[in-house]
């Protein structure tokens, strides 16, 4: 009996899955399903009023002081009138929507079906769990139904809202909101590296886009990166 190794049968999945005549076949009938998502997605958050989105590590354990100073920074976001939307998972996500919930405000959950790690977690207000198949219509809910985004240490899904929040902002896709990372220690590398060689070495961003991010240390100090972003422009959240 042939042994089968599994690694190999996935990426030959995968490769299958790549077929243009099954691509051809599958794309008008996937239209539906998006747009299905989006329509949802649309009605439900357009609803919420204002919220922060907070981002971070799926594996982030409980007992991890990034994973309560997560639930501090959501805590005092509901504190300042905000509600918190998070990918809907584990980790820094459920970290966020327990901060959320044990404060009186919105939890929301953007949740999406992965092969590892992601299951929505039970602090999410009932009505205000959206499950997505497609990872860009739950980055448009997010970037849309934002009024900023607090990036706490993740791993690659965390980066990906980063920068596509980034990208969006510097090409004037959309309008401006705060971006804070919080964790010095975490993100020093990552900015020395934007500042170093994407700004001086190479010259492919300018010293104005580095005014996109702020970086701080503590809760404290991440939400009220949030509420001065909005008393300095004289702009209320969009309510």
């Amino acid at each position: 009996m042939e042994n089968k190794n599994p690694e190999n049968e996935k990426i030959r999945k995968a490769f299958e899955d790549k077929d243009w005549s099954k691509i051809k076949s599958e794309d008008s009938w996937a239209i539906f399903k998006i747009m299905s998502e989006f329509v949802e997605g649309f009605q439900k958050l357009a609803k919420i009023g204002p919220c922060v989105s907070i981002f971070g590590s799926a594996r982030t354990k409980e007992d991890s002081p990034v994973y309560k100073q997560a639930e501090e920074v959501a805590s005092k976001l509901v504190e300042s009138g905000f509600g918190v939307i998070t990918g809907g998972g584990p980790g820094i996500m459920e970290a966020g929507n327990k901060g959320a919930k044990s404060s009186g405000g919105k939890s929301v959950g953007l949740n999406i079906e992965l092969p590892f790690e992601q299951f929505d977690n039970i602090y999410i207000d009932s009505d205000k769990l959206i499950n997505f198949d497609y990872f860009f219509v739950r980055k448009v809910m997010f970037v849309r139904y934002s009024q900023g985004f607090v990036v706490m240490p993740g791993g690659f899904g965390t980066l990906d809202e980063l920068f596509e929040a980034l990208t969006l902002i510097q090409t004037e896709k959309i309008g401006t909101f705060p971006i804070v990372l919080v964790g010095k220690e975490f993100w020093t590398g990552l900015v020395d590296w934007i500042k170093t060689t994407l700004l001086k070495q190479a010259n492919n961003i300018s010293e104005k886009d580095l005014d996109l991010f702020h970086v701080v240390d503590t809760a404290e100090e991440a939400v009220d990166v949030i509420n001065n972003f909005y008393n300095k422009y004289g702009l209320q959240p969009n309510f």
